[in-house]
C-alpha cells in the first residue's frame, strides 16, 4: 500500500490544527492600525505564517517527483506539487515555480511562490525579493517579504530587519521575529535595533518582546541579563514585554515548571508568569488556567483567564 494517503491525513490533521490556533489571534487581511495599549493586551507572537501551516516534509525530499504529483488528483496533488516546489527552491527556482504553477488553487499558489522566495533567498537574495511583488494576495505578498527576511536574519541581520519595513500587514510581527533571530546570534545589534525606538507604541514593545522570547530558547540566563537591561519604557511596558518574551521562550522547553524561575524578574515576575501561561494555553488549557490564578496581578490574571479561555484578548 502506498503509505503516501496515510502520511497526507496525518499531515493534514496537523495542518487543520495550526489553522484554528493561528486564526485564533490574526489579523484580517487589511488590519486597521493598532491603537497605543498595554502590552498584555496584544498577543504577539505569531506562527511564521499568516494561514495554513508547511507540511512536514515526509519521507525526504526525494518523495516529492513530477511523476508521483501527476499520478494524483485533487488535495492530495496539489500538496505534493508544493512539497515539490519547496524541494526545489534552494538551487532551482524555475523548477520550484513551475511547480508553484501546477496548484490549482490560488490562494495555495500564492503559498507556494511566498515559501519559495524564502528558501531560495540565501542563495539568491534579489532573485527570491523579486518574486514577492508578483503575488497577486496582499497577504502572502507581505508575507513573502517576512520569509525572505526571516532566511537572511543570520546571513545579514541589518539588511534582514530592514527588509520587515516592506512586510506590510506583518511588519510587527517581521520585525518581533527577525530581531529575536538576530538576539540569538547578535545580542548588541538587536538590543540597538529596539533602543532606536521606531514607530507606535505597540511596535517598539513587540521588538523588546522577541528579544526575551528567542534567547529564551536557547539561553535563559542569558535572557534574564538581557531583560534587566532593557529600559523600562512607558508604564514599564519595554521590560515587562522582554520578561513576558522570556516566560513564553524559555516554557515552550521547560514547560510549566518555568514559574519557579520568574521571581528573578523582579517586579516583571508577573509578566514572566503570563508568559508562560501564554505558552501552555496552546496543549493544555487547564493548567493554564492554573497558572493564570499564580500570575500575582490582578489585571493580568483577568487577561489571562480571558485569553486561555477564549485564545485572545478583547480590546
Amino acid at each position: 500500500m502506498d503509505p503516501f494517503p496515510l502520511l497526507y491525513l496525518g499531515c493534514l490533521g496537523a495542518l487543520i490544527g495550526a489553522v484554528e490556533l493561528a486564526r485564533a489571534g490574526l489579523p484580517p487581511d487589511e488590519p486597521a492600525p493598532p491603537p497605543p495599549q498595554r502590552v498584555e493586551r496584544v498577543a504577539v507572537a505569531v506562527p511564521p505564517k499568516p494561514d495554513g501551516a508547511r507540511v512536514p516534509e515526509g519521507d525526504g525530499p526525494g518523495a516529492w517527483t513530477e511523476a508521483r504529483c501527476r499520478a494524483l488528483d485533487g488535495e492530495l496533488r496539489d500538496v505534493c506539487y508544493h512539497q515539490l516546489a519547496r524541494a526545489r527552491a534552494p538551487t532551482d527556482l524555475r523548477g520550484a515555480l513551475l511547480a508553484c504553477d501546477a496548484l490549482t488553487e490560488p490562494l495555495l499558489g500564492a503559498e507556494c511562490r511566498s515559501d519559495v522566495a524564502e528558501l531560495h533567498a540565501p542563495t539568491d537574495r534579489d532573485a527570491a525579493l523579486a518574486l514577492c511583488p508578483t503575488i497577486p494576495q496582499k497577504k502572502w505578498r507581505d508575507q513573502c517579504v517576512f520569509g525572505v527576511a526571516l532566511a537572511l536574519s543570520t546571513l545579514d541581520s541589518p539588511a534582514a530587519f530592514r527588509l520587515c519595513d516592506g512586510a506590510g500587514q506583518w511588519r510587527d510581527f517581521c520585525r518581533h521575529d527577525v530581531n529575536g533571530e538576530i538576539a540569538q546570534v547578535n545580542d548588541a545589534l538587536a538590543m540597538a535595533h529596539c533602543a532606536a525606538e521606531e514607530g507606535d507604541l505597540l511596535t517598539r514593545k513587540t521588538c523588546w518582546h522577541g528579544i526575551g522570547k528567542y534567547v529564551a530558547r536557547v539561553d535563559v540566563d542569558r535572557a534574564f541579563r538581557l531583560c534587566a537591561q532593557v529600559p523600562p519604557g512607558p508604564d514599564n511596558l519595554y521590560r515587562e514585554n522582554c520578561y513576558h518574551g522570556l516566560g513564553w521562550g524559555a516554557a515552550e522547553t521547560a514547560g510549566r515548571d518555568f514559574v519557579s524561575r520568574c521571581p528573578e524578574a523582579g517586579p516583571a515576575a508577573p509578566s514572566c508568569r503570563l508568559g508562560v501561561a501564554y505558552n501552555l494555553q496552546r496543549f493544555d488549557k487547564a493548567g493554564a488556567l492554573e497558572l493564570c490564578e499564580a500570575v500575582g496581578r490582578d489585571d493580568l490574571t483577568a487577561q489571562c483567564r480571558q485569553f486561555v479561555t477564549e485564545g485572545r484578548v478583547r480590546r
